[in-house]
């Protein structure tokens, strides 16, 4: 009699489904096996699931894509999750593009997510024209004069940390984890420089504070580089239901939640203090010129709290709260893993701490001022080196937005034979700006690129001057609008702390140079082969220096 009504609704329903699939199949194929990047050379993929992720994670010191570059030019495409293809670019030319469109090239949506997730609506994960109103209205507070007048607490907690390593040393070598302490000393740092508010990290003996927990638990439970469910997390509607019963995601709960109700205590405190600060001077408001601030949070909230700024240039006091951890993140992470590379690096090559040693001591202060700090060629060398052999991330990742021409500042020939002068790049392929690999490319830098050498700094070479950085021909605090906009907080920082402990003690390697390794978690951090256990760590021997 033919299908009855229900059977009839049953095989539709089976027909729209499997149509449905076979349209994202065929979607997806096409965008795998169709793209313009299939004519770039590049390495085989390992795996249909993880493409070439494990390859990158399996390899120490991030040095895979060095390996690439010279194997397949500047121009090479990998394979990431389910054989999407993407492609990576040391090409001068086509960083600057990437760099300076970044309406075109934004973040991939799953790391979009979770930095969102994670820091609110903060300059670090918000896009377009809020960006843009963000930074302009942030920008004064990351000048040279406000960085100057912090220069103070770079060194205040510097010489903490100082006396602490002293009276644990007294006049004996010991061997230490540094990466911890200066982890700790730099939280100090961007607590007190960035919002007025001491975790007192290191102070040893007194508990942590609920804030010092929450950044804590946070930023030690970050994905690894080749986990696969963040990367499905947002083509996968259930798995959303998933995350948000996971630990991470309680994690960050719970973190978001201490940051709100802490961030909207201190904004309320500076708010007051203000206010009162004005009744007492006689005065009727707060002015543009009153825009001074013991620490960056109180410099946002006057400028603000000013009659005479426009109502466009203000933020949002929860905009103001959502900086907090983004001052944090980005603050804390940058000058504690690099100081801790800095001492690695010194420790390594004696003949450059010795050398340091002699010029620091050419100032006698022990809190010098910004410029004499600045005016140090060598210690200026050391910091640059540091930031190019060992930047704390190693690599970038970009999406296209749409269809686009990436232009190149030499040619490159495909697999077939065929000579390009630019890349065609379809809407969703990413590209990733390989930071590492362009500071380590024997191209650029010479056969000696992987010595730690802060002589070439006294006259680098000619190619460096094409790297789109925002400085000293650098990607460390990348380029274009997004770039890095605590650039010069983060650089006096770690100066500060190089000044004060390269003139306090003596660093040697505490284990064979071939066991200490670099990790990603974001940021890359020293681990070592024969304790991985024990997680992110640098001992070194420490001894205090008696001079000549």
């Amino acid at each position: 009699m033919g299908l009855s009504l229900r059977s009839l609704d049953i095989a539709v329903l089976v027909v729209g489904a499997l149509s449905y699939v076979a349209l994202k199949l065929y979607r997806f194929l096409n965008f795998v096996f169709g793209t313009p990047l299939r004519v770039l050379p590049g390495p085989p993929i390992s795996s249909w699931v993880y493409g070439n992720q494990k390859d990158i994670a399996a390899v120490d010191n991030i040095s895979l894509p060095d390996q690439w570059a010279a194997q397949y030019g500047k121009n090479f495409v990998d394979h990431e999750f389910f054989m999407w293809p993407r492609l990576w670019s040391l090409d001068p030319r086509a960083i600057q593009h990437i760099l300076t469109h970044p309406s075109d090239f934004p973040r991939p949506e799953e790391n979009s997510k979770n930095i969102l997730e994670v820091l609110g609506r903060g300059l670090l994960s918000v896009q377009g024209d809020e960006h843009k109103k963000q930074r302009r209205i942030l920008n004064p507070a990351f000048g040279p004069a406000q960085i100057r007048e912090l220069t103070h607490i770079f060194f205040e907690k510097s010489l903490m940390l100082r006396d602490f390593w002293a009276a644990a040393t007294g006049s004996q070598t010991v061997r230490m984890n540094v990466n911890k302490d200066l982890s700790r000393m730099t939280l100090d740092i961007i607590g007190v420089a960035g919002f007025g508010y001491d975790f007192n990290a290191l102070d040893h003996e007194s508990k942590p504070n609920e804030l010092h927990i929450a950044f804590r638990r946070l930023f030690l439970s970050t994905p690894s580089i080749s986990a696969l469910l963040p990367f499905l997390r947002p083509y996968i509607p259930f798995l959303k239901l998933l995350f948000m019963k996971s630990k991470r995601i309680a994690t960050v709960k719970y973190a978001s939640s201490v940051f709100q109700r802490v961030g909207a205590e201190l904004v309320a405190e500076r708010k007051a203090s203000i206010m009162q600060e004005a009744t007492e001077k006689n005065l009727s408001g707060v002015e543009r010129k009153d825009l001074q601030g013991r620490d960056l949070l109180t410099l946002l909230i006057r400028a603000n709290m000013a009659q005479d700024v426009p109502e466009d240039q203000r933020l949002s006091d929860g905009d103001v709260i959502n900086q907090i951890p983004t001052f944090l993140l980005a603050g804390h992470e940058t000058t504690s893993v690099s100081s801790t590379w800095a001492l690695y690096a010194l420790s390594r090559y004696q003949s450059v701490q010795h050398k340091l040693r002699e010029e620091l001591f050419s100032i006698q202060s022990d809190t010098p001022t910004m410029e004499e700090l600045n005016s140090l060629p060598y210690l200026d060398g050391v910091v640059r080196e540091t930031l190019r052999l060992h930047s704390p991330v190693p690599m970038l990742t970009r999406v296209a937005a749409k269809d686009d021409v990436i232009p190149l500042s030499e040619p490159f020939t495909d697999r077939n034979g065929k000579v390009h002068h630019e890349i065609q790049i379809g809407k969703g392929n990413k590209v990733v700006v390989p930071i590492l690999a362009v500071h380590r490319s024997k191209e650029i830098w010479g056969e000696d690129v992987l010595e730690f050498k802060p002589e070439r700094w006294m006259q680098p070479p000619d190619a460096v001057s094409a790297i789109p950085g925002v400085w000293g021909h650098l990607l460390t605090f990348i380029g274009g609008p997004r770039a890095c906009i605590g650039y010069r907080f983060s650089l006096v920082e770690l100066k500060a702390i190089l000044f004060t402990l390269v003139r306090a003690f003596e660093f040697e390697l505490a284990v064979p140079v071939d066991d200490i390794v670099a990790k990603t978690a974001p940021a890359l951090r020293p681990s070592l082969l024969s304790e991985p256990e024990q997680g992110y760590q640098l001992p070194l021997l420490v001894k205090p220096y008696k001079g000549a």
